[in-house]
């Protein structure tokens, strides 16, 4: 029996003005969205690094800003693009920390260094993952987290990108990953 599309809604408002981080909340419930399935988030600002993030997993997007602290992200299936109407668009919207284009310097892999210390999660992986997005095969990003990156570890493992980490001992870990 087949499923129909629904939509899913979170607010996490309540979350953020405890302090609570509700990145795993947001996580988890994108994981048991079906494949055409539409997710709306409420949050207490506008969540441009988790934006990025969900491009990643394949979802369009469109912002809209209804109070001073509320904002409305509706996120559908990249396939489902032209539903969105008014508001920010992904291809309106700032992703984040942009990364500058690496010199060309023929098929030569690269390494591309990132220091994400002291970024708020989850713009570590975000940024890391856009940077997967531009590097050509072959090439390496190599990052400097707080801390072992566990939920980017598991994205890495879910696209298939071979990685090792090396823990410092200020608790601080590099992780050099293979783009493939």
């Amino acid at each position: 029996m087949e499923s129909s599309p629904q939509t899913v809604e979170l607010d996490v408002r309540p979350h953020l003005r405890k302090k609570l981080e509700p990145f795993q909340l947001i996580m988890d419930t994108v994981k048991t969205l079906g494949p055409d399935d539409t997710f709306i988030l409420h949050a207490t600002f506008k969540p441009v690094p988790l934006l990025g993030l969900m491009k990643t997993k394949g979802f369009a997007y469109k912002t809209e800003q209804l109070a001073q602290d509320h904002w409305k992200v509706t996120f559908v299936p990249k396939s489902r693009k032209h539903e969105l109407q008014d508001g920010e668009s992904d291809e309106e919207s700032n992703q984040g920390p942009s990364i500058a284009p690496m010199k060309e310097d023929g098929d030569s892999p690269r390494t591309i260094e990132l220091d994400n210390r002291g970024l708020e999660p989850p713009q570590p992986m975000v940024r890391t993952l856009k940077t997967l997005e531009t590097c050509r095969k072959g090439d390496r990003v190599v990052i400097h987290n707080d801390r072992v990156p566990v939920f980017l570890i598991e994205e890495l493992s879910t696209l298939g990108y071979p990685y090792t980490i090396e823990e410092q001992p200020d608790g601080s870990a590099l992780v050099t990953i293979q783009k493939t």
